[in-house]
C-alpha cells in the first residue's frame, strides 16, 4: 500500500480484546511485548489476611491432631494474628514468614482447606 505522498504505508492492525495473555508484536526492528492478566484487583489487605490466618487457626483446632508441631504452628499463627490486628498494612516480611510456616508444617496443614485458602491469598500478595 502507498500513502498519498508515495511512501509505503505499514499495514494496519486492530486488536479487539485480549484477556489473560501475553503477546509480542514486532517488525521493522520495533518489538513490543505486552503482558495482560485481566483487570487488576486490589491486593488483599491486613484485615483479609488476618481473617485467613484466624480461619486456619480454627480449622487446626477442629481437624489437626494435637502435638508439638501443632502447638508450634498455633503459636506462629497467634503471633502473626497479633501483628495483623488493627493494622492498616501488612508489615514487610510477614507474607514470607507465613509462607515459610505453611511449608515447614505442610504435613500438618495439607488436609486443612483453610491452609489452601491462606496459601492462595499469600500467592496474590507475592513476597
Amino acid at each position: 500500500m502507498a500513502t498519498s505522498d508515495g511512501g509505503a504505508q505499514e499495514p494496519g492492525v486492530r486488536i479487539g480484546s485480549i484477556h489473560g495473555s501475553a503477546f509480542s508484536i514486532g517488525g521493522s526492528d520495533h518489538t513490543n511485548t505486552v503482558h495482560h492478566s485481566g483487570t487488576a484487583a486490589a491486593a488483599p489487605g491486613a484485615a483479609e489476611l488476618l481473617e485467613a490466618v484466624l480461619a486456619l487457626r480454627e480449622a487446626l483446632v477442629r481437624e489437626a491432631p494435637r502435638g508439638a508441631d501443632r502447638t508450634a504452628l498455633d503459636s506462629e499463627l497467634d503471633q502473626v494474628a497479633e501483628q495483623l490486628e488493627g493494622a492498616e498494612a501488612i508489615r514487610p516480611g510477614l507474607v514470607a514468614r507465613l509462607r515459610e510456616a505453611l511449608q515447614r508444617w505442610a504435613p500438618l496443614v495439607e488436609s486443612v482447606s483453610a491452609a489452601a485458602a491462606l496459601g492462595s491469598l499469600l500467592g496474590t500478595l507475592g513476597g
